[in-house]
């Protein structure tokens, strides 16, 4: 799934789709080592900021398209503040312009929160956005890899942007990702998220990449190119490996979640909304999953470029997933497109038999076919690299979330 702030897309309809827009695209003024999406402007050739004309015609197109009482806009990047104030004014205009009655619109800002000022937190409130700032934990692990163009520091500008937030009293919720680094130190990164940011809602995201992501996808890579599961090809770091260096050891990522749901256990149920935890609650009830990556099929979020190309997923987009323009094609047609059906149901068809055999299919399904670049064990391609770790802290919530479906289901 397209990540970011999104815990209201737990309310929409199964049947919804939901569409990222990237009004910058891949324009930024950070460089932090493990984006996936500063290197798209050369791979689609996309134009650095969107149009009014393919503003316009989205807004009204997706507003139409939806069934869902309330219609969830979200706009990432790239880092879409670039765009100033005077743009998401536009934004709302349009939004209340074809806005029907009886719907409601919000609103959803992924930042880095570099450039959050007053005015900007003024306009934020005053319009009721919900923010998602990315953060990796205290000082000196968020300036591991989150850098500024010239390679500086970037820590307290995001820090003075939460301060703001909290003055402002605008919801948001933090968006961690989880690399080679922070991955070791989960109690203290949850803590500092916690107790010294204010966060109540946290997304963690595992990064992970092979080295040849920025050309093509990794349902690309040759079968006889992928290794082994825990293989040293298979670590970062390691000589020869195919992995990025700053993605996250599968068995760490496990590890870290562990420690990070033994605290909020323990602590914070009730008080700290954690959405990998709130996703698999649900699961665990035998409910939909309310996050993508661990949905039986995916194709339900989407991503629009500045030139108004619309594409199968946040992390696919390339050239062999684009769908269409929205300035020649219809919203709906395109989400519903065989080439978007295709693209979702191959999610399970496509899954090992070592994965169908698993006792946590039902919580994974693979989670993220972007990640799947490994083989299983006995050699079988298409094996998420997470796998290790997924299992890991599959295993050690299982006996948890029992017990907490077992208690909501008590109270129904």
């Amino acid at each position: 799934m397209a990540e970011g702030a999104v815990d209201r897309r737990t309310r929409e309809s199964i049947n919804a789709f939901h569409v990222m827009v990237k009004p910058t695209g891949a324009l930024c003024n950070l460089d932090c080592a493990y984006c996936f999406y500063l290197h798209k402007q050369e791979l689609i050739n996309s134009r650095n900021v969107i149009s009014d004309e393919v503003l316009e015609r989205f807004i009204y197109e997706y507003i139409n398209s939806q069934t869902v009482p309330e219609i969830v806009f979200t706009w990432q990047g790239g880092e879409p503040t670039l765009l100033g104030i005077d743009f998401f004014k536009k934004v709302v205009d349009y939004e209340r312009l074809y806005c029907p009655p009886g719907k409601k619109i919000a609103n959803d800002l992924q930042t880095n929160g570099t450039l959050l000022d007053e005015k900007w937190c003024s306009f934020l409130k005053e319009n009721n956005f919900l923010v998602g700032i990315s953060i990796d934990g205290p000082e000196r692990l968020h300036n591991v890899y989150r850098k500024t163009r010239s390679g500086g520091p970037t820590f307290q500008k995001v820090f003075n942007a939460i301060r703001l937030l909290h003055k402002y009293e605008i919801p948001f919720n933090t968006l961690t990702v989880v690399n080679r680094i922070n991955a070791k130190y989960p109690g203290e990164v949850y803590r500092f998220l916690r107790d010294t940011a204010g966060s109540t809602r946290m997304q963690f995201i595992p990064i992970s990449e092979p080295k040849v992501f920025r050309s093509s996808p990794t349902t690309f890579i040759p079968e006889d190119s992928m290794p082994i599961t825990g293989s040293i090809e298979a670590l970062p770091g390691k000589h020869g490996s195919l992995v990025a260096d700053w993605s996250v050891v599968p068995e760490d990522y496990g590890s870290f979640l562990n420690g990070v749901f033994d605290i909020w256990y323990r602590e914070d149920i009730g008080k700290v909304f954690v959405f990998l935890f709130e996703c698999a609650l649900a699961q665990w009830l035998g409910m939909e999953a309310s996050l993508c990556i661990f949905s039986e099929t995916c194709g339900k979020a989407l991503a629009l470029e500045t030139d108004g190309s619309l594409y199968s997923c946040d992390h696919f987009v390339y050239p062999e997933h684009r769908l269409g323009n929205i300035k020649d094609r219809r919203l709906l047609e395109m989400v519903t497109s065989t080439a978007q059906t295709v693209f979702g149901v191959s999610k399970a068809a496509t899954l090992p038999e070592y994965c169908n055999k698993c006792e946590y299919l039902f919580a994974c399904h693979g989670e993220c076919p972007k990640n799947r670049f490994v083989k299983t064990p006995d050699g079988e391609p298409g094996l998420n690299y997470l796998c290790p770790g997924l299992k890991k802290y599959f295993s050690h919530i299982d006996p948890y979330m029992k017990k907490l479906a077992e208690e909501y289901r008590s109270r129904k």
